[in-house]
């Protein structure tokens, strides 16, 4: 059960994720101000000038529930500064919820932090043997740190793929046995690396998973040698499984470590630049991210990025002010106020630069297929 811990969010992006108790948080409410009180902005912390995936993000999901017998809405969403990364120290006071252009009265809003359920899917396997030392090492050393990001309530298979895919861990099994995953995996040894199909198999026992937050963390190269499906059909499968994929590409990992072998080694003809781009293109179109992995100093930094992402929403609750319970479709918008002013919301970091805020929410519900 998800406990509720007060919380005035006034922590850095890495601890706010990794820190608290799992739970939804009460946001804290400033007193009422007066008529001529100044406008007020929001303070947050100093953050990397750039983000840490690669690429552009594509569309962050968010939720919209409907309970019929009680008019109740629930909406989960993302606010994000333009490089992704949450935006803390929100106030409940700060956030407006339109409904068909009505403004929507009794409005709560907390801080989400709930349990993942993670499919790892790791690339072990390929033709040459001088890549899959490198392979077998990044493997066991970056996937292993994914370990130290995980609570007690999440959820983690490990699979991994040559020709076939294999299941390593699975969704059900004990924590001592995730622990042991990586103790005894050795060299990879040659196999075509048939990355598309593995892809496919593994969103479809993500999808029969249960859990609130799901994704797939990819670790490999993005090559695919010899595969049924294209790449399209997997473009196609990402866009109905709604699952974010998080892709952590290996590649100049591998080419440093093999480059000494020089241009006449059969390797030195993959196209690496287009293995990339298709992790990119995966992780954009499913509402993940992308990240290269350039030093193992990052490895750290990127898990806390993921779990960040996929962890935190801000949770809005509020009773819609139509009093039918079904019908067509109601437009929603929501947005960032400063409550003494009714204007935009100024936010700026802890040197005094100003930050825009980037809300994403669905345009639109259905009371009759909202559910809830």
């Amino acid at each position: 059960m998800r406990s509720a811990t007060k919380l005035g969010l006034a922590c850095s992006l890495g601890s706010v994720a990794m820190s608290l108790t799992l739970g939804r948080v009460p946001l804290q409410e400033s007193k009422q101000p007066t008529q001529t009180a100044p406008s007020s902005q929001v303070t947050v912390p100093g953050r990397p000038p750039g983000p840490l995936f690669k690429g552009e993000q594509g569309p962050q999901q968010s939720e919209i529930t409907f309970r019929p017998t009680t008019r109740e809405v629930t909406i989960k969403l993302h606010v994000e500064d333009p490089n992704g990364y949450f935006l803390p120290n929100l106030r409940r006071e700060n956030f407006v919820v339109y409904e068909d252009g009505v403004r929507q009265k009794n409005v709560t809003v907390e801080a989400e932090h709930a349990p993942v359920s993670i499919a790892l899917l790791v690339e072990f396997a390929g033709r040459y043997h001088e890549m899959n030392v490198v392979l077998g090492r990044e493997v066991e050393e970056v996937g292993r740190q994914l370990l130290d990001v995980l609570g007690r309530d999440d959820k983690l298979a490990i699979f991994e793929y040559g020709d076939k895919l294999a299941t390593l861990v699975a969704f059900n099994e004990g924590h001592d046995v995730v622990d042991r995953a990586f103790e005894n995996l050795g060299v990879p040894g040659f196999s075509e690396v048939n990355f598309y199909d593995a892809l496919l198999e593994t969103l479809d026992r993500v999808r029969d998973t249960r859990g609130d937050r799901k994704a797939v963390i990819v670790l490999g190269s993005g090559l695919d040698t010899f595969s049924k499906a294209s790449f399209d059909r997997v473009l196609e499968a990402v866009r109905d499984h709604g699952i974010p994929i998080y892709s952590i590409g290996l590649a100049p990992v591998i080419q440093r470590e093999i480059a000494t072998s020089g241009s006449t080694a059969p390797f030195a003809r993959i196209d690496w630049n287009a293995a990339e781009n298709r992790l990119e293109t995966l992780a954009k179109v499913s509402g993940g991210r992308a990240y290269v992995l350039e030093s193992e100093i990052r490895v750290a930094a990127i898990y806390d990025d993921i779990m960040e992402n996929l962890r935190l929403r801000y949770v809005i609750t509020y009773v819609s002010s139509n009093q039918e319970s079904s019908g067509p479709a109601r437009q929603i918008r929501v947005e960032l106020i400063d409550p003494k002013t009714g204007q935009t919301l100024r936010i700026r970091d802890s040197n005094g630069k100003a930050i825009a805020a980037k809300v994403f929410v669905r345009e639109s519900y259905t009371p009759n297929a909202a559910g809830g």
